[in-house]
């Protein structure tokens, strides 16, 4: 296990497959070698508006996730200390009232859809993988997931989708594919692009 543990980035769109990228990097590492730590978490705590309010909020830009504080826990994991994540409740659009201990581990893998938007982030970052896939696909993906995991409606999602997601893809997802070291196309579903990159990460968490 090396010193420092290494920070792999996965981005990449609402439903382009980062989960998938996610758990083959799990599998493939030794068991209990990975951390992983998910952007979504950070969403910032606005309890106080009413829940009608609070779903109206645009969950798409970078503003409306406290990174700072993600950048802060990755740099704490970096140097060998456990930290107290936030717990999100999308169906509640809200912080729930407790926290989840996570500890280091020899690979920490940072995901998100904004990652790469923060120079902070990007710099804790050993290699950064964007998991690239049509919008057709990742808006199917999205609708299914929010439905039958997040408690939305389909009404919801497509106004949500309309409205935020997809505006808000083109303006900062999107473009900060520029800062990946890897691009996997067809999401989660390219076998080569895949082997690919875990042989890098392979060989990085052996230096």
């Amino acid at each position: 296990m090396p010193t420092v543990p290494l920070v792999i980035g996965v981005a990449g769109g609402s439903g382009s497959g980062k989960t998938t990228v996610v758990r083959r990097i799990v599998e493939a590492l030794p068991d209990n070698h990975v951390t992983v730590l998910e952007h979504d978490r950070y969403y910032r705590d606005r309890s106080e508006l009413r829940l009608e309010e609070r779903a109206a909020l645009n969950y798409d830009h970078p503003d409306a996730l406290e990174t700072h504080l993600l950048v802060q826990h990755v740099t704490e994991l970096r140097a060998g200390r456990a930290i107290q994540a936030p717990v999100y409740d999308f169906a509640r659009y809200a912080r729930r009232p407790v926290t989840e201990s996570v500890e280091p581990r020899g690979a920490i893998i940072v995901e998100g859809i904004l990652i790469y938007t923060d120079a902070r982030l990007r710099e804790l970052m050993d290699i950064k993988v964007f998991v690239d896939a049509d919008a057709d696909t990742r808006f199917i993906r999205r609708l299914r997931r929010d439905v039958s995991e997040r408690g939305r409606t389909m009404e919801s999602v497509i106004e949500q989708y309309l409205s935020t997601v997809k505006p808000m893809h083109l303006e900062f997802v999107e473009p900060s594919k520029r800062y990946a070291d890897i691009i996997i196309p067809i999401g989660g579903h390219n076998p080569v692009a895949i082997d690919m990159m875990l042989s890098t990460i392979r060989s990085l968490t052996s230096r």
